[in-house]
């Protein structure tokens, strides 16, 4: 690579979730959801493109707007929310995507990935109804999609209530919607828009996994479906919300086993997963299991995303949440590592995700990578509002668009760290670093004690406490070290009466 890259791995200033990873010609596309940072709901941009080469997964370029809500003809004052797209039998590209407040797939086309999409219809049955609209039609909500070898098409899409939505909207005398029990399969005619075949179920929901081997992990949205050696891998959001699990078939259409989870933004993992012993052996790292008051390791909320395979190697595509809400999701990427029986393990959250290995032990790194995110009393759902509390990635100003804004785009970092609050990095090849300095502002004198962990145990390797000073201002400290040649998780925890604020640390 060129240079390296970090999660988030788009600019900092960018938030695109729902990321689908998609490989055209010799370049890598992310087509996601567009959220704005501090928004009020999800989904308030309209579509942009970035692209890497296959080659150097470092070098994002920014494609501009591809589409825009206004382009619908239903639109109104809807948002787009998660999209996908493929390229048809006829080389031209399709971008499918579900308007907020309506239940039918809408499509756009254009002649290049990253192009300027084109309004072209809505998934039809073929009198012309939508599909969506007929009594007995199922939630038209997150479409993917898979062109399969033999030229066919197949949509998928779905939702399902989890059991405490539906104890919610007992409590509260409302309705569930109907028929929202799953994902489904519909097969579409080559024109990319007309159903051929009746929708029939995939996987599982809440409601119909007993017996099933989805259980605790069932379908809650976000079908995404790939072929790979000739087994199809549909990735999707289990009713955890926080977790990517996916399950394989022989058929695009039936007969889908679970396998397992790919991915959690909480970090969180299945209490039955062992510990492992070297980083380069699988991709796990799991220190001691949090107490039952602090799940996470780092503040959660809702998934979407997919696998993808580059030169050889497989990846997993999602997003994290930030500003203390679940309306400015970024886009984050870990690698994948085999399973040894034909399947993957779950991946951790890094901050190296694309870099494919530990970033460079020398240097300035933004707080804002930080992969493990805590208060003194642990992570929490960022869709329940962390309260005063807890610390969270942020910026300052308004959202920042590239193509009208003039000045410098705005730097992240974490706000809010009290007293007993954690951030954590991951992973380091450090060679002897002999000093350690943070960028910080703090209402108040206090410490920042820095632990140097080993990548594949719960060890302690060195502690460091940088005394610092009430700033206003974005003040360093530094403190002198003597930490040997070796790969870490660097972890740095506040020591003080009121809150701090944390830019950057730089290892020399």
């Amino acid at each position: 690579m060129k240079k390296q890259v970090f999660n988030p791995y788009l600019p900092e200033w960018e938030y695109i979730p729902d990321g689908e990873p998609r490989v055209f010609g010799d370049r890598l596309y992310v087509f996601g959801s567009h959220d704005k940072f501090d928004g009020e709901h999800y989904c308030l941009n309209d579509y942009v493109g970035w692209s890497t080469p296959v080659s150097d997964l470092s070098d994002w370029r920014y494609e501009g707007v591809i589409y825009r809500a206004i382009q619908d003809s239903k639109v109104g004052n809807m948002k787009m929310f998660a999209p996908d797209v493929v390229q048809g039998i006829d080389g031209r590209y399709y971008l499918y995507y579900t308007l907020s407040g309506r239940d039918n797939v809408s499509v756009a086309v254009c002649d290049t990935p990253a192009g300027k999409y084109e309004f072209y219809g809505y998934v039809s049955h073929p009198d012309g109804t939508l599909c969506g609209d007929k009594p007995g039609d199922r939630s038209q909500f997150d479409p993917g999609v898979l062109v399969d070898d033999d030229g066919r098409v197949y949509l998928y899409t779905g939702f399902s209530h989890m059991k405490s939505m539906l104890e919610d909207m007992k409590r509260k005398g409302e309705t569930p919607l109907p028929l929202c029990d799953g994902s489904f399969v519909t097969e579409l005619e080559q024109d990319m828009k007309t159903v051929k075949t009746p929708t029939k179920p995939m996987l599982p929901g809440w409601v119909n996994s007993e017996g099933t081997g989805f259980e605790g992990h069932e379908f809650f949205e976000a079908p995404s479906m790939r072929k790979y050696n000739g087994i199809y891998y549909c990735v999707y959001s289990s009713i955890k919300t926080h977790e990517l699990c996916y399950a394989t078939s022989k058929y695009p259409d039936r007969d889908f086993k679970f396998q397992g989870v790919l991915h959690s933004n909480g970090d969180m993992f299945p209490l039955n997963i062992p510990k492992t012993a070297g980083l380069e052996s699988s991709n796990i790292y799991i220190p001691k299991d949090p107490a039952p008051t602090t799940p996470g390791k780092n503040y959660w909320g809702n998934n979407h995303g997919s696998i993808v395979e580059i030169n050889g190697e497989f990846y997993i595509f999602g997003h994290r949440q930030t500003n203390a809400h679940e309306f400015s999701r970024q886009a984050i990427a870990e690698k994948l590592k085999s399973d040894g029986k034909g399947g993957f393990l779950q991946s951790q959250m890094t901050s190296y995700g694309l870099n494919g290995k530990p970033l460079i032990g020398k240097g300035t790194y933004s707080a804002g990578i930080a992969c493990n995110l805590v208060s003194a009393s642990g992570a929490v759902n960022s869709h329940h509002n962390p309260d005063e509390k807890h610390p969270f990635i942020t910026q300052d100003g308004k959202d920042y668009d590239p193509d009208t804004d003039k000045t410098p785009p705005p730097e992240q970092y974490i706000a809010n760290m009290r007293n007993g609050s954690s951030a954590t990095f991951k992973f380091f090849d450090c060679e002897e670093i002999s000093k350690i300095t943070i960028k910080v502002k703090s209402i108040n004198d206090g410490n920042v004690v820095c632990m140097f962990r080993c990548a594949d145990v719960d060890e302690e390797v060195a502690t460091i406490v940088i005394p610092i000073k009430k700033s206003k201002i974005w003040t360093e400290f530094s403190a002198d070290v003597s930490i040997p040649s070796g790969i870490y998780a660097i972890k740095f925890t506040y020591d003080g009466i009121k809150s701090m604020d944390f830019k950057s640390f730089t290892l020399e």
